[in-house]
């Protein structure tokens, strides 16, 4: 099993697709990247922490790679815009790849200078490639929250849309 460890906005979006991938084990929502030891959400809603919410992605590299799991990132998130996400701003929603060896930081190097020859979006990648740090699990209720909430406002019109999108582009690797 591998790690990967991925900041794209708010981690409910990040966790309820990357759950239903093939070959992905375990998904959990965290922080990472910041200076306050055991930050709690309300510490990290400030932007005070330094810490992004993230997701990390425990999968079997037999079933999926690394280059997958960094498709499914940039087409499930804008990494042209500098900590925000659509409504949600602040440092706490950057777009960030934290890396955890040299393998995955040349991955995540070659993958956007790869998007950005591309010129896809209209403005440049502002994703930061970084190496992972300690990691911190999100309070118990913030894990599987869309799967547990789907009902919830945020859910219906920002989470939901964005796991639509991804299971139209991704549906041969979805997990049955």
């Amino acid at each position: 099993m591998a790690t990967a460890t991925l900041a794209g906005g708010c981690f409910w979006c990040l966790e309820a697709v990357y759950e239903q991938l093939k070959g992905v084990e375990q998904v959990v929502s965290g922080y990472m990247g910041g200076q306050t030891a055991s930050p709690s959400y309300e510490a990290v809603c400030t932007g005070r922490t330094g810490h992004a919410e993230v997701v990390q992605i425990t999968y079997d590299e037999a079933v999926i790679s690394f280059d997958d799991l960094l498709d499914v990132f940039f087409t499930i998130h804008d990494p042209t815009t500098l900590n925000r996400q659509g409504n949600d701003v602040g440092t706490q929603y950057r777009s960030a790849i934290f890396h955890h060896d040299d393998a995955q930081k040349q991955a995540a190097q070659d993958k956007i200078e790869a998007l950005a020859a591309q010129s896809l979006w209209q403005n440049p990648i502002v994703t930061e490639v970084t190496e992972a740090t300690t990691f911190y699990p999100a309070e118990d209720y913030h894990q599987g929250y869309f799967r547990n909430n789907p009902n919830q406002g945020y859910c219906m019109v920002i989470v939901a849309p964005k796991v639509a999108k991804f299971r139209k582009e991704y549906l041969n690797k979805l997990k049955a």
